[in-house]
């Protein structure tokens, strides 16, 4: 059995050129995302990868009381597909590694961007599609979008990511965003606690609008 105890967040943050304008909410918005996590029953391990046209990992495997300030440096194009893609496969590589009661028995990828797709090589929006979906099914990890100031669940459709767990945010609500996003982990960690098949509930319509997203259209 995996250890029902553990969630480890996995948070993949684009930091192309364009991320300059949201430098310090980005930064700020992370921070309180950590803290409230901080706050919540179990334990909880997070590893950070940042992405413009090249894909870094920040920290892996840290536990929340260890996670540094984030210092966000925007430069470069988006290639979402090839880092998702990358991190996906070699954290999954990572956990299988370990003796199954040391693996998390909650895993959450969120993923928080602000451009569209514009230079991947290797991975194509159906193969990251397919691998999403496979890690869902297969081994119950659960995703977030969120995508500034564009259809934010039209894109997390195209890679896999269920309409409710997908947050369209503008640019000047990034921390309503964060807000929201942490939330919901929260939520889904404490309801594992008595239900070890809970699914992320979704973002409310409140939520919504609060991250000043457009709407859903018909």
């Amino acid at each position: 059995m995996t250890d029902a105890n553990l969630t480890h967040l996995y948070f993949l943050l684009d930091r192309s050129g364009s991320m300059q304008t949201i430098k310090s909410d980005t930064e700020g918005g992370f921070a309180a995302f950590i803290e409230q996590q901080r706050t919540a029953a179990g334990a909880c391990r997070v590893t950070l990868a940042q992405f413009d046209d090249s894909y870094e990992v920040v920290y892996a495997d840290r536990d929340l009381a260890q996670v540094p300030v984030l210092d966000l440096q925007p430069r470069g194009m988006t290639a979402l597909l090839d880092s998702l893609g990358r991190l996906i496969t070699e954290s999954g590589a990572r956990l299988a590694a370990l003796p199954e009661p040391a693996r998390p028995g909650t895993v959450v990828v969120a993923i928080m961007t602000d451009g569209m797709e514009n230079a991947s090589h290797e991975w194509t929006h159906p193969a990251i599609k397919a691998l999403i979906e496979q890690q869902e099914q297969d081994y119950g990890w659960e995703f977030l979008y969120l995508g500034a100031d564009q259809d934010a669940i039209e894109v997390g459709a195209s890679i896999g990511i269920a309409p409710a767990n997908s947050l369209t945010y503008a640019r000047s609500n990034v921390s309503d965003a964060m807000a929201a996003a942490s939330v919901m982990v929260d939520d889904l960690r404490t309801a594992r606690r008595s239900s070890p098949t809970a699914k992320l509930r979704g973002y409310t319509s409140a939520e919504r609008e609060a991250a000043g997203g457009r709407k859903r259209r018909a």
